[in-house]
């Protein structure tokens, strides 16, 4: 059976909700009425919830977001409702069990949110928070901050195996931010950047951890993004613009990053499961290969990990994605545009609505309705949501074709 994705909503990622006095009702309600209204349904039209959060804990105390919904719109009582959490990929697992609950036929319309709040703490706090998805104990217990030490180690693995020139680091930041500009929802849209904010000056873009620098990394940030997802029963009933889920792939390994790249140490792709992942989308889709597709949304948490979903992806061969950067490959209006959005780098990371928002923005390029970041005759986009150091990968292929 397949599943449609009816409209969707993403928040400011600019604003800071904890400064506003607002919290996780407040972003619920905001989220939700703003899906709604651009699917052209009503809570009534809404068979299941499904919310992917990641840190609601540790970032504000509160747990059991499943039933936020119903607690800020009485609409939603008695809807059944739940909260995923895969770290970063939070909202990739909390679409694929939409999916599966509307492919089963248990129901046949679903809403799913993805909701985080980051701006509660100081910097150093957050990345305390956030390394709780690392093998606590285990791995990065020297880092100060856990996963700019961690996608250093990746940065480095790849250097080993195939030699890395930290300058195609920097003009994928580059490129990142820029898109982002054009983006209203972009967090970064209205910061402004020197050319040595790019490069390895120490004093413009300083050392966070190992080889990652400032603009290497992706954002602390607040917001929301959702989706209505249906099946073939409701679809007759809605005229809004359709785009379908395509295609999925899902794969799950152990959380330590050493043990990863333990395994992979005789393969050709330093991320084998990542890229195991992404064919699975493919096949899915009915689709040979990353040449079907019209763009990409990716997860850039760092700079590293959008250089490492290149090669995954198929732009390149393994080690070889400085080429796709070197081209103009990724640029809007090169062979495969990458974060036409901004990413997350450029756009902003509330961790646990990173992977519905990519497909809402996929959603929204198929249908032609991205604005200003929209690229031209799109009709089939990727996604690529991680979580931690690649432990839960998920991939969607959106198209318009029925």
């Amino acid at each position: 059976m397949s599943v449609w994705i009816l409209g969707g909503h993403q928040t400011d990622f600019a604003r800071n909700w904890c400064r506003d006095d607002r919290e996780f009702g407040d972003l619920t309600e905001a989220v939700t009425a703003g899906t709604l209204e651009d699917a052209g349904v009503d809570a009534a039209d809404i068979g299941v919830i499904h919310v992917g959060n990641a840190f609601g804990q540790l970032f504000t105390r509160q747990g059991q977001l499943g039933g936020m919904p119903a607690t800020v719109m009485p609409e939603f009582w008695e809807v059944p409702a739940a909260r995923h959490e895969a770290a970063c990929a939070s909202g990739g697992v909390a679409l694929l069990a939409a999916m599966a609950d509307i492919e089963s036929g248990r129901y046949d319309s679903a809403l799913v949110l993805g909701l985080e709040l980051e701006r509660t703490v100081s910097g150093d706090d957050a990345a305390g928070h956030l390394g709780a998805a690392a093998w606590i104990g285990h791995e990065g217990e020297d880092a100060r901050f856990m996963w700019p030490y961690m996608f250093s180690a990746l940065a480095d693995e790849y250097d080993r195996r195939y030699g890395l020139d930290d300058a195609h680091l920097h003009a994928i930041a580059e490129l990142n931010f820029r898109n982002a500009r054009a983006n209203p929802n972009a967090q970064t849209r209205g910061w402004t950047f020197t050319d040595a904010s790019f490069t390895a000056d120490d004093t413009a873009n300083p050392i966070v951890e190992g080889r990652v620098r400032r603009t290497d990394c992706s954002q602390i940030t607040d917001g929301g993004a959702g989706v209505v997802l249906v099946g073939e029963r409701f679809l007759a009933r809605s005229k809004a613009p359709k785009a379908r889920i395509q295609g999925w792939g899902h794969r799950t390994v152990g959380l330590p990053l050493a043990q990863k790249l333990a395994r992979s140490a005789a393969e050709p792709y330093v991320l084998p499961h990542v890229r195991n992942t992404v064919l699975d989308a493919f096949a899915r889709a009915g689709i040979p290969g990353v040449d079907a597709l019209d763009g990409i949304e990716t997860h850039d948490c760092f700079t590293m990990s959008e250089y490492a979903a290149i090669d995954h992806f198929g732009i390149t061969g393994p080690g070889e994605s400085w080429k796709a950067v070197e081209n103009g490959d990724l640029e809007i209006g090169g062979r495969i545009p990458v974060n036409p959005s901004g990413g997350l780098i450029g756009g902003g990371h509330p961790v646990g609505a990173t992977g519905v928002r990519m497909v809402l923005d996929a959603a929204r390029q198929v249908t032609g309705r991205a604005g200003a970041y929209q690229i031209e005759g799109a009709r089939r986009f990727g996604t690529l949501n991680i979580g931690g150091s690649t432990t839960t990968t998920v991939s969607f292929v959106v198209g318009n074709e029925y």
